[in-house]
Protein backbone atom coordinates (compact mmCIF):
# COMPACT_ATOMS: atom_id res chain seq x y z
CA UNK A 1 0.00 0.00 0.00
CA UNK A 2 1.33 3.67 -1.03
CA UNK A 3 0.09 5.79 1.85
CA UNK A 4 2.85 7.16 4.08
CA UNK A 5 1.72 9.52 7.45
CA UNK A 6 3.85 11.45 8.67
CA UNK A 7 3.97 12.24 12.85
CA UNK A 8 5.01 14.98 14.96
CA UNK A 9 6.79 12.52 17.40
CA UNK A 10 7.52 15.00 19.99
CA UNK A 11 5.79 18.46 20.93
CA UNK A 12 5.87 19.94 18.06
CA UNK A 13 8.44 22.05 15.47
CA UNK A 14 10.29 18.57 14.72
CA UNK A 15 10.53 19.50 11.08
CA UNK A 16 7.59 17.60 9.17
CA UNK A 17 7.65 19.69 6.02
CA UNK A 18 11.46 18.58 5.64
CA UNK A 19 10.74 15.07 5.74
CA UNK A 20 7.70 15.39 3.46
CA UNK A 21 10.08 17.39 0.88
CA UNK A 22 12.66 14.92 1.34
CA UNK A 23 10.14 11.99 -0.24
CA UNK A 24 9.98 14.73 -3.49
CA UNK A 25 8.60 13.74 -6.90
CA UNK A 26 7.82 10.34 -5.60
CA UNK A 27 4.70 12.01 -4.04
CA UNK A 28 1.26 12.10 -5.55
CA UNK A 29 -0.81 13.63 -3.12
CA UNK A 30 -0.26 15.61 0.18
CA UNK A 31 -3.02 15.68 2.62
CA UNK A 32 -3.26 17.65 6.15
CA UNK A 33 -5.54 15.52 8.03
CA UNK A 34 -5.87 18.04 11.42
CA UNK A 35 -5.39 21.00 12.89
CA UNK A 36 -5.78 24.56 11.74
CA UNK A 37 -3.72 27.67 11.12
CA UNK A 38 -2.18 27.13 14.50
CA UNK A 39 0.72 25.32 13.74
CA UNK A 40 3.18 25.59 10.54
CA UNK A 41 5.55 23.88 8.66
CA UNK A 42 9.41 26.15 7.22
CA UNK A 43 10.38 24.87 4.19
CA UNK A 44 13.70 25.84 2.89
CA UNK A 45 14.68 25.52 -0.90
CA UNK A 46 17.49 26.72 -2.20
CA UNK A 47 17.95 29.93 -0.52
CA UNK A 48 14.14 30.83 -0.24
CA UNK A 49 12.64 29.89 2.84
CA UNK A 50 8.20 29.31 2.85
CA UNK A 51 6.68 29.52 5.99
CA UNK A 52 3.09 27.65 5.58
CA UNK A 53 0.16 27.17 7.72
CA UNK A 54 -2.69 25.66 6.68
CA UNK A 55 -1.33 24.78 3.19
CA UNK A 56 -0.02 21.33 3.58
CA UNK A 57 3.70 21.78 2.72
CA UNK A 58 3.24 19.38 -0.52
CA UNK A 59 2.39 22.37 -1.93
CA UNK A 60 5.62 23.57 -3.08
CA UNK A 61 6.17 20.48 -5.41
CA UNK A 62 5.55 20.25 -8.59
CA UNK A 63 3.41 17.39 -9.74
CA UNK A 64 1.46 16.96 -6.42
CA UNK A 65 -1.87 17.26 -5.41
CA UNK A 66 -2.12 19.13 -2.05
CA UNK A 67 -5.74 18.52 0.01
CA UNK A 68 -6.54 19.47 3.07
CA UNK A 69 -8.91 17.18 4.52
CA UNK A 70 -12.29 16.72 6.33
CA UNK A 71 -10.12 17.01 9.96
CA UNK A 72 -9.25 20.55 9.76
CA UNK A 73 -10.59 23.66 10.30
CA UNK A 74 -10.01 26.93 8.14
CA UNK A 75 -9.79 30.15 8.90
CA UNK A 76 -10.79 31.11 4.85
CA UNK A 77 -8.81 34.57 5.12
CA UNK A 78 -5.57 32.75 6.13
CA UNK A 79 -6.00 30.06 3.42
CA UNK A 80 -6.32 32.84 0.69
CA UNK A 81 -3.93 35.22 1.87
CA UNK A 82 -1.20 32.20 2.06
CA UNK A 83 -2.51 31.17 -1.26
CA UNK A 84 -1.65 34.55 -2.84
CA UNK A 85 1.79 34.90 -0.87
CA UNK A 86 2.77 31.96 -2.74
CA UNK A 87 0.96 32.71 -5.86
CA UNK A 88 3.00 36.17 -5.98
CA UNK A 89 6.15 34.35 -4.89
CA UNK A 90 5.62 31.88 -8.41
CA UNK A 91 4.25 28.67 -6.82
CA UNK A 92 1.49 26.80 -8.64
CA UNK A 93 -1.39 26.52 -6.26
CA UNK A 94 -4.11 25.63 -8.70
CA UNK A 95 -4.11 21.85 -7.70
CA UNK A 96 -5.43 22.36 -4.04
CA UNK A 97 -8.10 20.22 -2.90
CA UNK A 98 -10.69 21.08 -0.20
CA UNK A 99 -12.93 18.84 1.94
CA UNK A 100 -16.37 19.56 1.55
CA UNK A 101 -16.35 18.36 5.31
CA UNK A 102 -13.70 20.70 6.43
CA UNK A 103 -15.38 23.37 9.68
CA UNK A 104 -14.85 26.62 9.37
CA UNK A 105 -13.39 28.88 11.53
CA UNK A 106 -15.55 32.12 12.02
CA UNK A 107 -15.09 35.57 13.64
CA UNK A 108 -16.71 34.70 16.73
CA UNK A 109 -14.08 31.63 17.32
CA UNK A 110 -11.44 33.37 17.38
CA UNK A 111 -13.05 36.39 19.67
CA UNK A 112 -14.10 33.49 22.25
CA UNK A 113 -10.63 31.97 22.09
CA UNK A 114 -9.14 35.47 22.93
CA UNK A 115 -10.86 36.05 25.92
CA UNK A 116 -11.64 32.63 27.36
CA UNK A 117 -7.73 32.33 27.33
CA UNK A 118 -7.27 35.82 29.36
CA UNK A 119 -9.98 35.36 31.53
CA UNK A 120 -8.31 31.88 32.75
CA UNK A 121 -5.48 33.47 33.65
CA UNK A 122 -2.34 31.42 35.54
CA UNK A 123 -4.86 28.78 33.84
CA UNK A 124 -3.97 29.37 30.73
CA UNK A 125 -3.29 26.55 28.20
CA UNK A 126 -1.54 28.78 25.93
CA UNK A 127 -3.61 28.48 22.51
CA UNK A 128 -2.28 30.51 19.96
CA UNK A 129 -5.79 32.73 19.94
CA UNK A 130 -6.34 31.73 16.25
CA UNK A 131 -10.42 29.88 16.99
CA UNK A 132 -8.91 26.57 16.96
CA UNK A 133 -10.16 24.98 20.06
CA UNK A 134 -13.51 26.71 19.83
CA UNK A 135 -14.01 25.66 15.52
CA UNK A 136 -13.48 21.94 17.38
CA UNK A 137 -15.40 22.26 20.32
CA UNK A 138 -18.47 23.48 18.00
CA UNK A 139 -17.68 20.70 15.90
CA UNK A 140 -18.43 18.33 18.64
CA UNK A 141 -21.00 20.41 19.86
CA UNK A 142 -22.53 19.77 16.28
CA UNK A 143 -23.01 23.20 15.66
CA UNK A 144 -20.08 24.07 13.65
CA UNK A 145 -20.20 25.53 10.03
CA UNK A 146 -18.90 23.33 7.37
CA UNK A 147 -17.24 24.39 3.89
CA UNK A 148 -19.92 22.93 1.63
CA UNK A 149 -22.17 25.10 4.01
CA UNK A 150 -21.29 27.84 2.10
CA UNK A 151 -22.76 26.99 -0.98
CA UNK A 152 -26.73 27.47 0.68
CA UNK A 153 -26.62 30.44 1.86
CA UNK A 154 -29.75 29.67 3.96
CA UNK A 155 -28.27 26.56 5.43
CA UNK A 156 -25.44 29.37 6.06
CA UNK A 157 -27.50 31.14 7.80
CA UNK A 158 -29.62 29.10 9.78
CA UNK A 159 -26.24 27.75 11.46
CA UNK A 160 -24.58 30.98 11.87
CA UNK A 161 -27.78 31.92 14.05
CA UNK A 162 -27.70 28.62 15.78
CA UNK A 163 -24.32 28.93 17.00
CA UNK A 164 -24.20 32.62 17.96
CA UNK A 165 -27.46 32.10 20.47
CA UNK A 166 -25.63 30.91 23.18
CA UNK A 167 -22.24 32.12 22.22
CA UNK A 168 -23.94 35.82 21.93
CA UNK A 169 -25.30 35.46 25.62
CA UNK A 170 -21.60 34.30 26.99
CA UNK A 171 -19.56 37.31 24.91
CA UNK A 172 -22.08 39.79 26.24
CA UNK A 173 -23.28 38.95 30.11
CA UNK A 174 -19.70 36.85 30.93
CA UNK A 175 -17.08 38.59 28.91
CA UNK A 176 -18.73 41.98 28.64
CA UNK A 177 -18.11 42.23 25.00
CA UNK A 178 -20.63 42.66 21.88
CA UNK A 179 -22.94 40.68 20.59
CA UNK A 180 -21.75 39.31 17.07
CA UNK A 181 -24.48 39.88 14.36
CA UNK A 182 -25.73 36.88 12.18
CA UNK A 183 -24.60 39.12 9.08
CA UNK A 184 -21.05 40.75 9.68
CA UNK A 185 -20.13 36.61 10.10
CA UNK A 186 -22.33 35.19 7.22
CA UNK A 187 -20.64 38.18 4.74
CA UNK A 188 -17.35 37.61 5.61
CA UNK A 189 -17.57 34.18 4.99
CA UNK A 190 -19.81 34.34 1.41
CA UNK A 191 -16.91 36.53 0.43
CA UNK A 192 -14.81 33.47 -0.07
CA UNK A 193 -17.52 31.11 -1.45
CA UNK A 194 -16.95 31.57 -5.27
CA UNK A 195 -13.63 31.62 -5.14
CA UNK A 196 -13.39 28.38 -3.07
CA UNK A 197 -16.25 26.29 -4.72
CA UNK A 198 -13.68 25.20 -7.67
CA UNK A 199 -11.65 23.25 -4.62
CA UNK A 200 -13.89 21.79 -3.08
CA UNK A 201 -14.87 18.18 -3.49
CA UNK A 202 -15.39 14.88 -1.92
CA UNK A 203 -11.36 14.58 -1.07
CA UNK A 204 -12.04 10.97 1.09
CA UNK A 205 -13.21 9.09 -2.62
CA UNK A 206 -10.53 11.02 -4.34
CA UNK A 207 -7.78 9.94 -1.98
CA UNK A 208 -9.71 6.50 -2.13
CA UNK A 209 -9.16 6.35 -5.86
CA UNK A 210 -5.51 7.63 -5.37
CA UNK A 211 -4.87 5.00 -2.94
CA UNK A 212 -6.16 1.94 -5.09
CA UNK A 213 -4.61 3.20 -8.20
CA UNK A 214 -1.32 2.73 -6.53
CA UNK A 215 -0.77 6.54 -6.22
CA UNK A 216 1.88 7.61 -3.51
CA UNK A 217 -0.09 9.58 -0.78
CA UNK A 218 1.25 11.08 2.30
CA UNK A 219 -0.55 12.22 5.32
CA UNK A 220 1.03 15.17 7.14
CA UNK A 221 -0.35 15.79 10.42
CA UNK A 222 0.06 19.39 12.16
CA UNK A 223 1.30 19.59 16.12
CA UNK A 224 2.59 16.36 17.38
CA UNK A 225 1.67 13.25 19.56
CA UNK A 226 2.55 14.65 22.64
CA UNK A 227 -0.43 17.57 21.62
CA UNK A 228 -2.78 14.85 20.74
CA UNK A 229 -6.03 15.38 22.68
CA UNK A 230 -6.34 12.05 23.77
CA UNK A 231 -2.73 10.81 23.97
CA UNK A 232 -1.05 14.29 24.74
CA UNK A 233 -0.13 16.01 28.03
CA UNK A 234 -3.71 16.79 28.40
CA UNK A 235 -4.86 19.53 29.41
CA UNK A 236 -2.13 20.90 27.35
CA UNK A 237 -2.86 20.25 24.06
CA UNK A 238 -4.38 20.65 20.56
CA UNK A 239 -7.69 20.21 20.05
CA UNK A 240 -7.72 17.72 17.31
CA UNK A 241 -5.90 14.59 16.37
CA UNK A 242 -2.39 14.52 16.10
CA UNK A 243 -1.66 10.63 15.85
CA UNK A 244 -1.53 8.38 13.15
CA UNK A 245 -5.17 7.02 14.36
CA UNK A 246 -6.02 10.56 13.17
CA UNK A 247 -4.77 10.75 10.02
CA UNK A 248 -7.87 8.25 8.96
CA UNK A 249 -9.86 9.91 10.56
CA UNK A 250 -9.46 13.52 9.45
CA UNK A 251 -8.51 12.40 5.56
CA UNK A 252 -11.65 9.51 5.15
CA UNK A 253 -9.19 6.54 4.50
CA UNK A 254 -9.11 3.29 6.01
CA UNK A 255 -6.60 2.27 8.40
CA UNK A 256 -5.07 -0.32 6.13
CA UNK A 257 -4.49 1.96 3.58
CA UNK A 258 -1.53 3.62 5.41
CA UNK A 259 1.31 1.35 5.48
CA UNK A 260 4.32 3.36 6.95
CA UNK A 261 4.63 5.77 10.14
CA UNK A 262 7.08 8.11 10.03
CA UNK A 263 7.53 9.89 13.30
CA UNK A 264 9.61 12.81 13.15
CA UNK A 265 11.93 13.59 15.63
CA UNK A 266 14.56 16.34 17.08
CA UNK A 267 17.92 15.52 18.45
CA UNK A 268 16.81 17.42 21.36
CA UNK A 269 13.00 18.50 21.92
CA UNK A 270 11.02 21.84 22.01
CA UNK A 271 7.42 22.37 23.03
CA UNK A 272 5.63 26.07 22.24
CA UNK A 273 3.23 26.84 25.31
CA UNK A 274 2.15 26.27 28.76
CA UNK A 275 2.44 22.56 30.35
CA UNK A 276 4.44 19.62 31.31
CA UNK A 277 8.04 19.50 30.05
CA UNK A 278 10.73 17.21 32.25
CA UNK A 279 14.03 18.06 30.36
CA UNK A 280 13.45 21.95 29.77
CA UNK A 281 16.69 24.02 29.98
CA UNK A 282 16.12 27.18 31.89
CA UNK A 283 20.28 28.23 31.58
CA UNK A 284 22.86 29.21 28.80
CA UNK A 285 21.92 25.68 27.18
CA UNK A 286 18.62 26.40 26.33
CA UNK A 287 19.29 29.29 24.71
CA UNK A 288 21.82 28.17 22.74
CA UNK A 289 19.41 25.61 21.64
CA UNK A 290 17.15 28.27 21.00
CA UNK A 291 19.50 30.17 19.17
CA UNK A 292 21.61 28.07 16.88
CA UNK A 293 18.20 25.82 15.98
CA UNK A 294 16.00 28.68 15.29
CA UNK A 295 13.54 27.94 17.72
CA UNK A 296 11.06 30.36 16.71
CA UNK A 297 7.45 29.55 16.20
CA UNK A 298 6.68 29.97 12.38
CA UNK A 299 3.14 30.55 12.83
CA UNK A 300 3.52 33.14 15.62
CA UNK A 301 6.79 34.00 16.18
CA UNK A 302 6.69 32.77 20.06
CA UNK A 303 10.27 31.28 21.25
CA UNK A 304 10.53 28.06 21.74
CA UNK A 305 10.98 26.09 25.17
CA UNK A 306 13.86 24.01 24.95
CA UNK A 307 15.91 20.53 26.39
CA UNK A 308 17.35 17.63 26.28
CA UNK A 309 16.11 14.38 23.96
CA UNK A 310 13.71 12.68 25.44
CA UNK A 311 13.31 9.02 24.97
CA UNK A 312 10.27 8.38 27.04
CA UNK A 313 8.71 10.50 24.83
CA UNK A 314 10.03 8.96 21.82
CA UNK A 315 9.42 5.66 23.46
CA UNK A 316 5.86 6.65 23.61
CA UNK A 317 5.34 7.76 20.16
CA UNK A 318 6.52 5.07 18.40
CA UNK A 319 4.15 2.65 20.66
CA UNK A 320 0.95 5.19 20.24
CA UNK A 321 1.52 5.59 16.48
CA UNK A 322 3.04 2.40 15.63
CA UNK A 323 5.97 3.74 13.87
CA UNK A 324 7.99 2.57 11.08
CA UNK A 325 10.56 5.19 10.82
CA UNK A 326 12.06 8.04 12.93
CA UNK A 327 13.36 10.68 11.11
CA UNK A 328 15.70 12.75 12.98
CA UNK A 329 15.97 16.31 12.55
CA UNK A 330 18.63 18.88 13.65
CA UNK A 331 21.48 17.08 14.65
CA UNK A 332 23.77 19.79 13.51
CA UNK A 333 22.48 22.07 16.26
CA UNK A 334 24.60 19.39 18.86
CA UNK A 335 28.03 20.27 17.02
CA UNK A 336 30.27 21.59 19.73
CA UNK A 337 28.61 19.87 22.84
CA UNK A 338 31.29 18.55 24.65
CA UNK A 339 28.67 16.09 26.75
CA UNK A 340 25.29 15.49 25.45
CA UNK A 341 22.47 14.57 27.95
CA UNK A 342 19.65 12.46 26.70
CA UNK A 343 16.93 11.66 29.35
CA UNK A 344 16.84 8.40 29.73
CA UNK A 345 13.64 7.88 32.39
CA UNK A 346 12.15 9.73 35.08
CA UNK A 347 12.35 10.04 39.05
CA UNK A 348 9.02 10.89 40.53
CA UNK A 349 8.93 11.70 43.69
CA UNK A 350 11.79 8.80 44.19
CA UNK A 351 10.35 6.55 41.74
CA UNK A 352 12.02 6.00 38.28
CA UNK A 353 9.47 5.44 35.58
CA UNK A 354 11.14 4.21 32.43
CA UNK A 355 7.78 4.71 30.14
CA UNK A 356 5.53 8.14 30.54
CA UNK A 357 3.50 8.49 33.32
CA UNK A 358 -0.10 7.71 32.95
CA UNK A 359 -1.16 10.01 36.00
CA UNK A 360 -1.15 14.38 34.79
CA UNK A 361 0.41 14.93 38.07
CA UNK A 362 3.09 12.32 38.12
CA UNK A 363 4.57 13.96 34.56
CA UNK A 364 4.08 17.44 36.28
CA UNK A 365 6.23 16.14 38.88
CA UNK A 366 9.08 14.26 36.79
CA UNK A 367 12.64 14.74 36.87
CA UNK A 368 14.79 13.69 33.91
CA UNK A 369 17.30 10.84 34.38
CA UNK A 370 20.02 11.71 32.29
CA UNK A 371 23.14 9.68 30.56
CA UNK A 372 25.65 11.10 28.91
CA UNK A 373 26.87 11.14 24.96
CA UNK A 374 30.43 12.51 23.98
CA UNK A 375 29.98 15.49 21.20
CA UNK A 376 31.82 16.25 18.22
CA UNK A 377 32.96 19.65 17.17
CA UNK A 378 33.06 19.51 12.93
CA UNK A 379 30.36 21.13 11.16
CA UNK A 380 27.73 18.21 9.66
CA UNK A 381 26.13 20.11 6.84
CA UNK A 382 27.76 18.97 4.13
CA UNK A 383 27.58 15.19 5.33
CA UNK A 384 25.55 13.40 2.90
CA UNK A 385 26.23 9.73 3.82
CA UNK A 386 25.77 8.29 7.54
CA UNK A 387 29.79 7.29 7.24
CA UNK A 388 30.37 10.92 6.65
CA UNK A 389 29.32 11.62 10.14
CA UNK A 390 32.07 11.83 13.20
CA UNK A 391 31.95 8.65 15.06
CA UNK A 392 30.67 10.24 17.60
CA UNK A 393 27.72 12.04 15.99
CA UNK A 394 27.01 8.14 14.97
CA UNK A 395 27.55 6.60 18.27
CA UNK A 396 24.78 9.48 18.99
CA UNK A 397 22.13 8.29 16.55
CA UNK A 398 23.03 4.49 17.29
CA UNK A 399 21.95 5.08 20.97
CA UNK A 400 19.19 6.86 20.52
CA UNK A 401 18.08 4.50 18.23
CA UNK A 402 18.26 1.56 19.97
CA UNK A 403 16.34 3.50 22.83
CA UNK A 404 13.64 4.92 21.20
CA UNK A 405 11.96 1.71 19.83
CA UNK A 406 12.32 2.56 15.90
CA UNK A 407 14.99 2.73 13.45
CA UNK A 408 16.30 6.00 12.43
CA UNK A 409 15.98 6.22 8.39
CA UNK A 410 16.80 9.93 7.87
CA UNK A 411 18.94 12.69 9.58
CA UNK A 412 18.67 16.55 9.16
CA UNK A 413 21.98 18.16 8.75
CA UNK A 414 20.64 21.32 8.30
CA UNK A 415 17.87 23.83 7.42
CA UNK A 416 18.21 23.47 3.80
CA UNK A 417 16.15 20.92 1.38
CA UNK A 418 19.28 18.88 0.61
CA UNK A 419 21.06 18.68 3.92
CA UNK A 420 19.80 15.36 4.70
CA UNK A 421 21.18 11.86 5.18
CA UNK A 422 18.70 8.98 4.33
CA UNK A 423 19.45 5.61 5.53
CA UNK A 424 16.54 4.03 4.67
CA UNK A 425 14.40 4.36 1.78
CA UNK A 426 10.73 6.36 3.49
CA UNK A 427 8.73 4.69 0.33
CA UNK A 428 9.16 1.15 -0.49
Amino acid sequence: MPGVAIIGGQWGDEGKGKATDLLGDRIDYVVKFNGGNNAGHTVVIGNEKYALHLLPSGILTPGVTPVIGNGVVIDLDVLFHEIDHLEARGVDTSKLRVSANAHLITGYHTTLDKVTERFLGKRQIGTTGRGIGPAYADKINRIGIRVQDLFDENILRQKVEAALFGKNHLLVKVYNRRAITVNEIVDALLVHAERLRPMVGDTSLELYDALNAGRNVVFEGGQATMLDVDHGTYPYVTSSSSTAGGASTGAGVGPTQINRIIGIVKAYITRVGAGPFPTELFDEWGELLRTRGGEFGTTTGRPRRTGWYDVPVARYTARINGVTDLVMTKLDVLSGIERIPVCVAYDVDGVRFDEMPVSQSDIHHAKPIYEYFDGWTEDLSSCRTFDELPENAQLYVHALERLSGARISAIGVGPKRDEIIQIHDLID
